[in-house]
């Protein structure tokens, strides 16, 4: 037995954050019900397609329930009235204000529901001057200082490959403090409201430039930091093939194999965070290619590997060992691809021999006491 069975959440959210946090309560066995509009949430017509729907909706609704409602209509909004009052854990996404005006507020569902956990994911919070503002993952990183500290130079800035905000500022946040209430609802018998912003939450990835800022007084530029490429010993060196080498070899005794491994002068090896050793180090390594990199950092315990793309990762043995893509998810049409890998412990996780999928828009809506609607043309 999985440790959410028999727990119910009602899932009023769209596109990432939310349906992430979701997705972990239902891979730990809790039944999650998806309320959608009529014709389906954004994300279901994103590109790239795997069967009816957008890969991107099946990766991150597998194993869920859809009702779709229209939550302006007072008719739907009753059909809600019976599961809000069974939920165990509520979670919305909407703008601040948004449900209490559709009727369905966590005032009005601690009324019908006093055990009810009662979640609420946004950019700045359900309080403060900030909350009813627009945003996205690159504004929430912007606007807390954490893009400033490594965002490349202001000819070409980079922006980051992952939705830090989204995924760990607010999904994993949101799924803690859940956890955290119904341990707490054992106790008092009591529900809670849970305000998660994802601006808040993103302060703690910063805690090494809170500490340099604050008792220090260090306030670094983008790139100037240790651990944003300000030393030789935490950089990305391009090799003569074009591919990358991730040095990280912080610790001395990390460092000195490293300046062994690649020939460092000593008296450089001595200034890591000089410009000229930083320079000479990557004259070093961009003098050979990606293979002979790769072939002296087997020998060595130094801290430093080759970027690997995100093809080659799926293909490593030592991830193929450890069962991240064994679980599966299929479509209307029987195709397969690997789910999503999640951070549940394979021990809480359903076995991985039979492939879910994510459902069809509308498909409980019988289940639920819903009226069945016609699918949307697409």
């Amino acid at each position: 037995m999985r440790p959410l069975e028999g727990l119910f959440v009602v899932d009023f959210t769209t596109l990432l954050p939310g349906p992430m946090a979701t997705l972990l309560l239902a891979e730990a066995g809790a039944e999650v019900l998806k309320i959608e509009r009529p014709e389906g949430e954004d994300m279901r017509a994103y590109p790239s397609p795997f069967g009816r729907d957008s890969v991107y909706f099946a990766l991150l609704n597998r194993g869920k329930k859809s009702l779709a409602l229209d939550l302006k209509d007072m008719n739907d909004r009753a059909a809600l009235e019976p599961l809000l009052a069974k939920a165990d854990v509520i979670v919305e996404q909407f703008r601040p204000g948004v449900m209490e005006r559709l009727g369905l507020g966590p005032g009005h569902v601690a009324a019908l529901n006093p055990k009810a956990i009662y979640c609420s994911i946004s950019g700045y919070g359900q309080s403060g001057p900030a909350r009813d503002r627009a945003g996205h993952d690159l504004n929430y990183i912007g606007d807390v200082g954490l893009l400033a500290l490594s965002m490349g130079p202001p000819e070409a800035p980079v922006v980051p490959p992952a939705l830090i905000a989204d995924i760990a500022a607010g999904a994993y946040p949101a799924v803690i403090n859940i956890l955290m209430a119904l341990q707490e609802r054992v106790r008092t018998g009591r529900g809670r409201r849970l305000d998660i912003a994802m601006t808040d939450n993103l302060f703690p990835f910063m805690f090494w430039a809170w500490g340099d800022g604050l008792a220090g007084g260090d306030w670094r530029a983008s790139g100037e930091h240790l651990l944003t490429g300000g030393s030789a010993r935490y950089r990305l060196y391009p090799c003569e093939d074009g591919r990358i080498l991730a040095a990280a070899p912080l610790e001395e005794k990390f460092w000195a194999q490293f300046c062994e491994m690649i020939g460092l002068e000593p008296g450089l090896a001595d200034r890591p965070f000089e410009a000229a050793t930083i320079a000479r180090v990557g004259e070093i390594i961009k003098g050979r290619p990606s293979a002979y990199w790769r072939e002296r950092i087997a020998e060595r315990d130094c801290c430093c590997s080759i970027v690997a793309t995100l093809r080659e990762a799926l293909e490593d043995p030592h991830f193929a060992a450890r069962g991240l893509t064994a679980h599966r998810l299929v479509n209307e049409a029987g195709d397969l691809l690997p789910a999503l890998p999640t951070p549940i412990d394979a021990a809480f996780r359903a076995g991985a021999a039979e492939p879910v999928a994510a459902p069809a828009l509308g498909a409980n809506n019988a289940e639920f006491g819903a009226r069945v609607r016609p699918a949307p043309a697409r």
